[in-house]
């Protein structure tokens, strides 16, 4: 399943969607508007398209030296080419694209393909075209690379999958990041190319490799227990403003561990959402975190499938 929605901002910048032809409404500005540019192959209107032909409209249609935000959409049959196709038309324009500040790849929906169909390359590219990025996301964990890097004003770091390799992971933790706060990877299920282990994370649990890190994102994992018993005893808890667990298999053994570990009163928000808690245990969490002034968010209480207790218990992004 995949219930990662489409883009509503970036950077802080509504999204829009750019289209070549329009109904002689006034364009935004383009530093006022985080840009979606997609095509659909398989829309009769747009049968002759080509993100390239989009891309180069959008550049002739706005001032591409304002634009500040870039959502890369359907480029095409995605499960077919990968996005080192838009990827490389984006680096190729960087000499325009003098104030881009953030970028997402492959904001696509369920109806336009499986986050785990979505074809995704190198995309630490774009670090090396824009030095200045202080934002980069990506949708699907199929065919990620992201090999060590060194980026002097890189922000923050997401990636929604339904299956992250840990070879990108490794990448990223490989990476020379000093101005990172936010992280957040959805590390998703073994079916669809998730081989991330506990001990894979032990150089960013430390709390060393990104000492600006305030938010971290470990989620859609079916190891939510193990990650947060691993979590619980983390140094680079302690550092953080938020902490999300969401969208995985955590259970009630999980949760404790998180109760039984270092104090997270300090934390503004814990996000367990799509858990398997029992409701006792949603009563224990809340009672310890919220006098506090935690903010916890334990919405989305989910059953096992066919009653087959922690072994029917699913990530809320798999296929």
């Amino acid at each position: 399943m995949s219930d990662a929605d489409r883009l509503h901002e970036l950077l802080g910048l509504p999204a829009v969607d750019f289209r070549r032809e329009t109904d002689g409404t006034a364009l935004p500005a383009a530093g006022s508007a985080a840009w979606r540019i997609s095509v659909d192959p398989y829309h009769p209107d747009e049968g002759g398209a080509s993100w390239e032909k989009e891309f180069d409209a959008f550049l002739e249609a706005v001032d591409p030296s304002g634009v500040q935000a870039l959502i890369i959409g359907q480029w095409g049959e995605t499960y077919e080419e990968t996005s080192a196709y838009p990827v490389g038309l984006v680096t190729a324009a960087a000499h325009r694209l003098t104030s881009l500040r953030a970028v997402f790849v492959g904001d696509l929906v369920v109806e336009e393909a499986e986050i785990s169909w979505i074809e995704q390359s190198d995309v630490t590219t774009l670090l090396t075209a824009f030095p200045d990025l202080t934002q980069l996301g990506v949708r699907g964990g199929t065919g990620l690379v992201f090999p060590p890097v060194k980026h002097e004003s890189l922000q923050g770091i997401l990636v929604e999958s339904g299956g992250l390799p840990a070879e990108a992971l490794r990448g990223i933790l490989g990476s020379e990041l000093p101005a990172l706060e936010r992280l957040e990877l959805w590390l998703g299920v073994s079916a669809y190319g998730g081989d991330v282990v506990v001990p894979d994370l032990a150089p960013l649990l430390t709390g060393a490799r990104f000492p600006r890190l305030r938010h971290l994102g470990l989620c859609n994992s079916e190891l939510q227990n193990e990650i947060a018993a691993a979590v619980a005893s983390a140094p680079v808890v302690a550092q953080l403003h938020s902490l999300d667990l969401s969208n995985g298999t955590l259970g009630d053994e999980g949760a404790a561990a998180l109760l039984e570990g270092q104090p997270l009163t300090h934390l503004t928000s814990l996000d367990l959402h799509h858990h398997f808690l029992t409701v006792a245990m949603e009563r224990r969490i809340a009672e310890a975190l919220e006098p506090h002034g935690v903010s916890v968010d334990l919405s989305d209480r989910c059953e096992p499938w066919d009653n087959r207790g922690a072994e029917g218990r699913y990530t809320a992004v798999a296929e």
